[in-house]
């Protein structure tokens, strides 16, 4: 083995010196780096990064955009994903076996993705068919983990987006009769809804009570939700609407269809991060809006649009806690590491799990 192959992922303990360093010292270094590195290196960054960790991204962009074009770059023989866990994994399932993909921080996780592990989903799945037989096709959000990729692809079934939700569970329910949506309910809901779904043909699987939760009649439900949700974005209310439309009502609000049912309800607008960037970009000067989405974004939208009024739908909403994780630091240490030879935190996903997650982005990948 040499030293690359014998580097372990090192824990999550910064040493010490990136502790005490100047941020101008740190971003230096990585401006260094990079110039030394050139083409060699790739750093994707998230949308909801910090801006210390954006400014150093080669692209911006959602989780899939980033893996896909992670995908596209054979240059690349280290891509440093400024994102969180599963996105690492989607990027390390689509780019080529020689490329090193590697989170610079393991505790950067989403809390969305880890509401739906694989135990309780074939066990869930287990249950469902016993209810409803070979009715149900799985579909998964991206923001999920590769096991639960791998079993949605192995089941015949597909990864979403919150761009093409509505097209791929449409697709899903000319396959079967029903579909299982993991792992988040609000996104399922408001999808489904949108297509004319009503709400008493949804029920939510709730794993830890290893049971369905419905209205209605059994044999009429369509729409299974795994009861999962953005913690982020759950935490967007109605009052914040009610006050909002009471004390400003010339604002536009636009929110994440991660967001709770009724609160997209109330929403003027609701859609994809993209989605939210580009109304954001495109409004006219001086007009008005309250966003509902992670707050990093948020203030990034507010720097870059001074022509426009726009706060954020709750006032007390904090950065997405897994998301910024990722700091200067941590990037530093991350490049630092390779340069000394020693990759630390890297992503790899098992052939296996791969192989049949590569089926269930492919199923999607194939209708976009």
């Amino acid at each position: 083995m040499n030293i690359m192959e014998m580097a372990s992922t090192a824990g999550n303990v910064l040493p010490e010196k990136y502790k005490t360093m100047t941020m101008e010292d740190m971003e230096n270094r990585v401006h260094d780096i990079k110039n030394r590195m050139g083409k060699r290196l790739y750093i994707p960054g998230h949308h909801y990064q910090r801006e210390e960790v954006i400014q150093f991204s080669d692209v911006t962009g959602d989780s899939l955009q980033l893996a896909q074009l992670s995908a596209e770059n054979r240059e690349a023989d280290y891509i440093v994903f400024c994102g969180v866990h599963f996105m690492a994994e989607t990027a390390d399932i689509l780019t080529e076996e020689g490329q090193t993909v590697i989170l610079p921080d393991m505790r950067a996780g989403c809390s969305m993705a880890d509401m739906a592990d694989i135990e309780q989903t074939e066990r869930a799945w287990t249950k469902l068919q016993e209810l409803f037989g070979d009715t149900i096709l799985p579909l998964t959000y991206v923001n999920s983990t590769a096991a639960i990729k791998a079993f949605v692809g192995k089941n015949g079934g597909a990864t979403v987006t919150s761009s093409n939700a509505q097209g791929m569970v449409s697709w899903a329910l000319s396959q079967k009769e029903r579909i299982l949506f993991l792992p988040d309910q609000h996104l399922g809901r408001n999808t489904a809804f949108d297509l004319g779904i009503p709400l008493n043909e949804m029920a939510v699987w709730d794993p830890h009570k290893d049971e369905l939760i419905y209205e209605g009649e059994l044999e009429d439900l369509k729409v299974l939700l795994w009861k999962g949700h953005c913690s982020v974005h759950e935490n967007f209310t109605t009052a914040n609407i009610e006050t909002l439309r009471a004390e400003q009502p010339e604002m536009n609000i636009i929110v994440h269809p991660e967001c709770r049912r009724e609160v997209v309800a109330l929403s003027d607008y609701a859609g994809s991060t993209s989605y939210i960037i580009n109304m954001i970009e495109k409004a006219e000067p001086g007009s008005s809006w309250a966003i509902g989405t992670e707050m990093n974004l948020v203030k990034r939208l507010i720097a870059n649009n001074p022509d426009k009024n726009i706060i954020s739908l709750n006032p007390n909403m904090c950065p997405c806690l897994t998301m910024n994780r990722i700091d200067l630091p941590h990037l530093l240490w991350a490049l630092e590491s390779i340069e000394e030879g020693i990759i630390i935190n890297p992503i790899k996903v098992e052939k296996g799990i791969a192989d049949n997650a590569i089926l269930a982005l492919n199923r999607m990948l194939e209708r976009v």
